[in-house]
Order: C-alpha cells, then sequence, then structure tokens
C-alpha cells in the first residue's frame, strides 16, 4: 500500500484530517491542497473559488481525494449561504476535473465528496445507489455536485462520487454539536422521531476511503454509510445511553427546530433518510463498527 501519492482537498476537517493520518500510516505520500499560504512541504496553494490551481501539483499523482466545501449545517441557510454550499462545491470540482482530464498521465482515480442529500426524503422506504435523485435544495446541490466530476469520467479516470451519512466523531459534525445538551440530560427525539438517519463511523468512513482507492472496479455513485440506519428516536436512545444519561421522552416540536435551524431543519433534521451502502457490501467491504452501539462508543473515546 506504499509508494502511492495521493492529493487531498478538505484536509483539515473533520475527514480529511483522520484520512491523511490513516494514509500517512499506510506509508503513502500525500499532498495537500490548501487555501492559505503553504506552512509545510506537503501542502500546495488552491483558491477554488478564484479559479487558482497550478496543475503541476497534481503531476505524478496516483489519486485524487477531493473533500472541500461549505459546512451544510454550519449557518442559517440564507440566500447567500445557500450559494456558497452550491458554490463551494461546483467550482473546486469542476476545476480539478479539467485540470485532471488535461493532463497528459493523469491519477487513475478521483474520489469526489457527495452526500446522501441526494436522496431527498426517503421516509421509512430503504434505498441503495440505484435508486433516483429527491427532492429540495441539497439533493439538487448534490446532483450539480457530482455533475462537475463529468470532464474527468468523460477523460477516462475513475471517478467515485461518494455519498456520505452523518459522520460520527466527537471531534466535529452532527454528533459533537448535541453532546453539550445530552450531557445535561436534555437529549430527545427531533420532530416525530420516527425519520430515518443514516450515519457512519469516522473509522469506517476512513477505512471505505481506503478501500475504495485500491478496488478499481467500483466507479459511480457509493454510498458511503452504515449498513443500519437507525430512527432519530433509537439514535437519540443510544446516544443517551453511551453517554449514560437520561433523555426525555417529549420529542423536540418541528416548529422548535425551524425556529433555531430555519430551512436547515426540514433538510437536515426532519426528513428521513434510510440509506444502504450497497455498492460497498457488494464488493466485499467488512465494517468495523457496523451497529450504533459500537459507532458511539469509537465516537465518545476518539
Amino acid at each position: 500500500m506504499g509508494d502511492m501519492t495521493i492529493v487531498v482537498t478538505g484536509s483539515s476537517g473533520l475527514l480529511g484530517s483522520a484520512l491523511i493520518r490513516a494514509l500517512a500510516a499506510d506509508g503513502r505520500q500525500v499532498r495537500r491542497l490548501v487555501r492559505h499560504e503553504p506552512a509545510a512541504p506537503d501542502e500546495a496553494f488552491w483558491n477554488p473559488e478564484e479559479g487558482v490551481l497550478d496543475p503541476s501539483v497534481l503531476d505524478g499523482a496516483d489519486a485524487v481525494v477531493h473533500l472541500a466545501g461549505a459546512g451544510i449545517g454550519d449557518r442559517r441557510w440564507t440566500p447567500a449561504y445557500k450559494r456558497k454550499v452550491l458554490e463551494s462545491r461546483t467550482r473546486g470540482t469542476s476545476m480539478l476535473a479539467a485540470a485532471l482530464a488535461g493532463m497528459g498521465a493523469p491519477p487513475g482515480v478521483l474520489l469526489s465528496g457527495s452526500a446522501v442529500g441526494f436522496y431527498g426524503d426517503t421516509k421509512d422506504r430503504a434505498v441503495d445507489e440505484n435508486d433516483r435523485q429527491g427532492e429540495g435544495f441539497l439533493a439538487d446541490v448534490v446532483t450539480q455536485w457530482e455533475g462537475a466530476t463529468a470532464r474527468a469520467a468523460e477523460a477516462g479516470i475513475r471517478v467515485v462520487r461518494m455519498r456520505t451519512g452523518v459522520v460520527l466523531s466527537r471531534s466535529g459534525g452532527a454528533l459533537a454539536k448535541v453532546l453539550p445538551i445530552f450531557r445535561m440530560g436534555l437529549g430527545a427525539p427531533l420532530g416525530t422521531g420516527r425519520q430515518y438517519f443514516s450515519w457512519i463511523s469516522r473509522t469506517d468512513w476512513v477505512n471505505a476511503v481506503r478501500f475504495l482507492l485500491q478496488n478499481e472496479g467500483i466507479s459511480g455513485p457509493v454510498n458511503v454509510t452504515s449498513p443500519e440506519p437507525v430512527t432519530n428516536a433509537a439514535y437519540t436512545k443510544a446516544v443517551g445511553h453511551a453517554m449514560n444519561r437520561p433523555t426525555l421522552p417529549i420529542p423536540t416540536p418541528a416548529f422548535a427546530l425551524r425556529l433555531a435551524l430555519g430551512e436547515f431543519a426540514d433538510e437536515g433534521v426532519l426528513i428521513g433518510q434510510r440509506v444502504l451502502p450497497r455498492v460497498l457490501l457488494d464488493a466485499g467491504y467488512r465494517f468495523s463498527e457496523p451497529d450504533l452501539p459500537t459507532a458511539l462508543k469509537a465516537a465518545l473515546n476518539d
């Protein structure tokens, strides 16, 4: 697994930071595309908003893992922030895809970030990579985000679009935001609590990326989620149990979530997404933390 050179964007984020640690441990060479003045030998500057990318930083690379993009739930969805959510994904992806397509000897694979938001509200219906796009802002964003990889795919590069669920970690993301509430014994189901929630442990996300880098037979959309999605009520109970804290039996009503979170509440919290990782399972990927209690225990200790 050594001697492979991998270019990574979004390397300072929750997922990228864990990935580059794992790749380094595998003996791989990592080049990080960063948006600040390079401060280390493995860093190279790019600016997707300004269209700045020196194609030479891709020379000799075997793979590109592209994770950069503004946080979906980080701020209220004003029109300006919604535009940022979209453009921070499509611009960088388009620029990378075009640069790769223009190379004489491009990397063999582009693993490009994506999200289960593609499927919209699936309610309690299980979906996999064969299902069509759902409705809503996030579904539209994901479709354009994935479409921005087209030039790389047309150039014959293996492109994997990683439709990631909610990644469980105490270091960031959705779980980290609610831990203070659960510590106070105030954790509660959201909305009806019956909506499904597709998640993955950070360890399995990293291992799935390593698996996808090596498995040359996989391309196209890949759901990077646990094979055991759960309802929001079950998730709430499991988090409380993992923290040894009581949870409230009365759900937080939808109107309160809309007041607190705005438009994001309807697409990020109140909808159901029961997404199954069919491609990974069929390819033989073995989850190390497939069930929620195991994953939460690991997340709270990572």
